[in-house]
């Protein structure tokens, strides 16, 4: 009786076990993947209890594992379940807390929210647990000190509160512990001193205080352990010494009290050592020769003093090695390991030594700008930003030979093997000057710029950012946080810096901050340093630490003149240059005039092949009553249209602004192009006028007007669906271009932001006027609510509705659904960011006659969700205050470090061995 009660319970169990599966994909939208699971019957079937095949496998996801071991395969039981990096979106249902035999939880990488309820204690029977990389809130549940049987346990990346619980050390058994940037605050629990059997620890960027424990120097079994980031004070425990199986440790930012090096000697099984900016004071100790697989040594920013021992040379494995911002003293030992690469340090090192002796003194120059990552572009303001297109690396840095500036780099990403220090994004940006947004210089640690050689003074510092590697895209990789400080001469002016945060929560959006500096010694400091804050991992290993994408400099005073010494030098020399100029500008001008004549008679040859009849400007003065207002038809890009008579026929006459920047050649393609091409439904060219800088086109009169007058204007022509959906291509004709030209509203991306003129950049036009033709309204119409203003952005939000037909004109009563579908298909093709993801008009004019089909539509274009504006906001802020320069100690430097500490300017000269 007993056996078939307990028979009667696993039954029941399993069905509510299935049922809760199904109910939590169904919830989360991740369906499973019908031909790896049997959603409709028993789930435990095939692949599921394939042994060959683990919850592991990448080609299974959704996907869980059965076991059917328990009451002689009567029953079986889920003891795996994984719905790993596919942005599930929603909360924990309590149905999951049903499913008691899993011992295996895989919940990372997703966009899954709100608390972690008491109900994570029923899962008894867990072994490994993956909540990391989530939207989680709330406390962080002291249930999970019951699931006592728990060897991984993953809690990272999500935006917890309050303490770590206590009742975590009752996990004894406890492997791997993964709790960085999880939102965690205060002390370490003394309870923690219970997980012995830890292997793996990462606690880095949280708000951890408190001295770091000492118990941790029990847990013997510890490869790697992580402590960046947090609030942790000082000293370095002497009981880490017992830490004999560590790999890997990172530590980094105690406050207050020094610690000693000594410790470390003891660690022969590490290979990276990483302890910057803890304080650490005294030698490095001659015993480090002794950690032999070490391959990374970062002890930066601290204050370490006297020579560095020959045996840190003697390390076969070691490849990088960072050293910089100490108090070292002493020559590169001459005798070095043959595994070792000798250095020889490049021109321009000792304008980074102390007192920045480039220049000084002199102060030749007053600003400064640089495109950080980029090439060098005029910006809306005119100012030029020089080119930031060097190459950097772990430890590096760059003077141009003109010494005038200076950009250094130090540190290596954390556990990413494809190292990049500039980040190229092709994404249009929210700004006059989208191509400044579009590259960014990265580092893993300090990014420093100077400028060398200024005019003592204040001046107006402006750096300039946009977020362009961690998304904002509502999925796992819009979780990441990119948090570093900013200090200039020295001051630290923002401590955790958020690029995104700083733009109302949105990447791809410019961020500007503007600080006042106070320049005494003729050069200026910009420092980026990464203090171990912000999440390593998301979207990609190693996306961490500053980014910038441009700086600029001007001054807050009028800057005086070069010295007097320099201007008599200089007044000689101009009154031997400007004589000489003078006569070659006149020599130019003559060459300039006759090469004009000659080019104006090459222009009138040009035309005598054009079908075009040749006007004086004197007849159409006149045909149009001396350009009289009242003959105004319209106003385009480039100049005004009016209406004329010429020989008793009405004629529309284009005049070209004098400011139009169309040239002659532009404009004499205009005439061959439009002249070439004869169609009814196109206005006919009559003829053109070249007089001087006069420029005319003289086109047929349309008593109609033009196509938006009847679709947006008071018209009252009756325009069906028929003649809109008719084509008014010519079959021979399937491509035309007339130069540079366009109206707002109807410009491609690539035009609008950079110029580039392409015949996609018709096919855009194009897109956008098939949308207004079906609509019967405007690109662009103010008046209308928010979300219907634009346009392309509304027929995609009731496309995406399946609401596609509500965009048809309401004056139309009879059309056709599927052309109008068709239209509005093909349009959305049309106006693709890409301009390879756009067809040709031949194409075009291929799906709209149903000669070949539309074919799939592709996602909402990026640059209608990343333009979007929010009214009542700005997001481009600003800060001034003014900052003393520091006052630097003077102590003895070597050719490859310098004793400045955190403040120290000239980290770039670390060691680098590789």
């Amino acid at each position: 009786k007993t056996k078939k009660l307990t028979l009667e319970y696993e039954s029941i169990y399993f069905e509510c076990a299935v049922q809760a599966l199904n109910t939590i994909l169904e919830q989360w939208q991740t369906p499973a993947n019908t031909d790896q699971w049997n959603t409709t019957g028993d789930p435990c079937s095939g692949a599921a209890l394939d042994g060959s095949i683990t919850i592991d496998d990448t080609n299974y996801n959704p996907f869980i594992k059965c076991d059917c071991t328990y009451n002689r395969n009567t029953t079986c039981h889920i003891t795996a379940f994984k719905v790993y990096a596919q942005d599930a979106k929603g909360v924990l249902p309590d149905e999951l807390w049903n499913l008691v035999y899993l011992t295996n939880l895989r919940l990372g990488l997703n966009y899954l929210t709100g608390p972690i309820s008491s109900g994570i204690g029923n899962l008894t029977r867990m072994q490994w647990l993956d909540f990391g990389t989530n939207a989680f809130s709330g406390p962080i549940p002291k249930e999970l000190g019951k699931l006592t049987d728990l060897r991984s346990l993953g809690i990272g990346a999500n935006n917890f509160s309050g303490s770590l619980p206590s009742e975590i050390g009752n996990l004894k058994k406890l492997q791997q512990l993964y709790i960085d940037s999880s939102g965690a605050t205060g002390v370490i629990p003394s309870t923690f001193a219970n997980l012995v059997d830890l292997q793996t620890v990462w606690a880095s960027d949280m708000e951890l205080t408190g001295p770091i424990p000492d118990f941790i120097g029990n847990w013997s079994q510890l490869t790697e352990l992580r402590l960046e980031g947090n609030s942790f004070r000082g000293p370095i425990p002497s009981s880490f010494s017992k830490l004999t199986s560590l790999q890997q440790l990172r530590i980094s930012g105690l406050l207050n009290g020094s610690s000693s090096l000594d410790f470390v000697t003891s660690l022969t099984s590490l290979n990276i050592l990483v302890l910057k900016n803890n304080n650490i004071t005294g030698p490095i100790p001659r015993g480090i020769g002794a950690l032999e697989s070490l391959t990374q040594l970062d002890l930066s920013f601290n204050s370490l003093t006297g020579q560095i021992p020959d045996s840190v040379f003697s390390l076969s494995t070691l490849a990088y090695l960072f050293l910089g911002n100490n108090r070292l003293t002493g020559a590169i030992p001459s005798q070095k390991s043959s595994s070792l690469t000798t250095i020889s340090l490049p021109s321009g090192l000792n304008c980074l030594q102390n007192g920045f002796p480039c220049n000084a003194g002199a102060g030749r120059f007053s600003d400064f700008a640089v495109n950080c990552g980029g090439p060098q572009i005029r910006a809306s303001n005119q100012v030029v930003y020089e080119s930031g297109l060097q190459t950097l690396g772990p430890a590096t840095y760059f003077v141009p030979s003109s010494d005038k500036w200076a950009v250094s780099n130090v540190g290596l990403p954390a556990s990413n093997n494809n190292v990049t220090y500039t980040f190229d994004s092709p994404r249009q940006f929210i700004s006059q000057d989208s191509e400044l947004f579009q590259t960014a210089k990265l580092s893993a640690g300090s990014l420093r710029y100077y400028r060398l050689g200024l005019q003592n003074g204040n001046y107006s510092v402006l750096l300039q950012f946009a977020e362009n590697q961690i998304e904002d895209s509502g999925t796992w990789k819009s979780l990441g946080r990119r948090v570093f400080d900013i200090l200039i001469q020295g001051n630290r002016v923002e401590r955790d810096f958020d690029i995104r945060k700083a733009a109302g929560g949105r990447s791809y959006r410019p961020v500007q901050k503007n600080y006042t500096a106070r320049v005494t010694a003729n050069f200026l400091e910009i420092h980026l340093f990464w203090a171990g804050k912000g999440t390593c991992c998301i979207p990609v290993q190693g996306a961490y630490g500053p980014m910038i994408s441009a700086v600029s400099v001007t001054p807050l005073f009028q800057p005086r003149p070069i010295s007097s010494s320099t201007s008599h030098t200089a007044a000689i020399i101009v009154g031997i240059v400007v004589p000489v100029i003078l006569l070659a500008l006149l020599s130019l001008g003559a060459c300039w005039f006759f090469k004009r004549r000659k080019r104006l008679r090459a222009a009138q040859d040009e035309l005598a092949g054009i079908d075009a009849k040749a006007y004086s400007y004197a007849e159409l003065k006149s045909a149009t009553g001396d350009f009289d207002p009242s003959n105004k038809l319209g106003e385009g890009g480039f100049g005004s249209v009016y209406k004329g008579v010429l020989n008793g026929n009405v004629v529309a006459v284009k005049q070209l602004a004098v400011t139009s920047h169309q040239g002659k050649d532009q404009f004499i393609t205009e005439i061959a192009t439009i002249s070439a091409v004869q169609h009814r439904n196109l206005v006919k060219l009559n003829g053109c006028c070249i007089d001087g800088q006069k420029r005319l086109l003289v086109y047929e009169y349309l008593e109609n007007k033009s196509l938006d007058k009847v679709l947006f204007g008071e018209n009252k022509l009756e325009l069906n669906w028929a003649k809109r959906f008719e084509p008014n291509f010519n079959e021979k004709k399937t491509h035309m271009s007339t130069g540079v030209a366009g109206t707002v509203g109807y410009l491609a991306p690539e035009y609008a932001m950079r110029g580039h003129l392409t015949e996609k950049v018709d096919v855009f036009a194009f897109g956008v006027v098939a949308l207004e033709i079906v609509s019967g309204r405007s690109n662009h119409v103010p008046t209308l609510p928010k979300e219907e203003m634009y346009l392309l952005d509304w027929a995609w939000h009731l496309y995406e509705s399946g609401l596609d037909i509500e965009l048809v004109d309401k004056r139309l009563k009879v059309y056709n659904k599927d052309e109008v579908k068709r239209v509005i298909e093909i349009a959305f093709l049309c106006t693709q960011t890409s301009p390879g993801q756009r067809p040709t008009m031949a194409r075009v004019l291929a799906m709209l006659s149903g000669d070949v089909e539309v074919g799939t539509i592709p996602s909402k274009p990026t640059y209608l969700t990343d333009w979007a504006f929010d009214d009542d906001s700005s997001y481009v802020t600003s800060e001034a205050s003014e900052y003393s320069r520091p006052a630097y100690s003077s102590t003895t430097t070597s050719n490859y470090t310098t004793s400045r500490g955190l403040n120290s300017p000239a980290d770039n000269v670390s060691l680098v061995l590789s």
